[in-house]
C-alpha cells in the first residue's frame, strides 16, 4: 500500500495561507511558520503529521498528498478545517 509524509499548516483563511506561502517560497522555514501560525496541534512539532495512507485523512487533502511531487509546497488546499499549505515530505507507492 501507498504511504505518505507530510506536514501542513492550518489557517481559517485563504488570505492567510496564501500570505504564508509566499514567505516559505521567500525561503522562510517550513516549520518554524506551522509553529507561529497553524492551528493544528501539529504545529507543535513543525506540521509533521507522520506517515499515513490513502483514506486515512480528509479526501482533499489525501489527494494532495499522494498526487503531488515530493518536496513541493502546495496549497492552499480547502478542508472542513480550514484552509491547509501542505508539503509531502516522502512517499512510497
Amino acid at each position: 500500500m501507498a504511504m505518505a509524509t507530510a506536514r501542513h499548516i492550518l489557517v481559517d483563511s485563504e488570505e492567510k495561507a496564501l500570505e504564508l506561502k509566499q514567505q516559505i517560497l521567500d525561503g522562510a522555514d517550513f516549520a518554524e511558520v506551522a509553529k507561529e501560525n497553524s492551528q493544528c496541534p501539529s504545529s507543535r512539532s513543525g506540521g509533521d503529521l507522520g506517515q499515513f495512507g490513502p483514506g486515512m485523512m480528509v479526501p482533499e487533502f489525501d489527494k494532495v498528498c499522494f498526487s503531488a511531487d515530493v518536496g513541493s509546497l502546495e496549497g492552499p488546499v480547502k478542508t472542513q478545517f480550514g484552509y491547509h499549505l501542505i508539503e509531502v515530505t516522502d512517499r512510497t507507492e
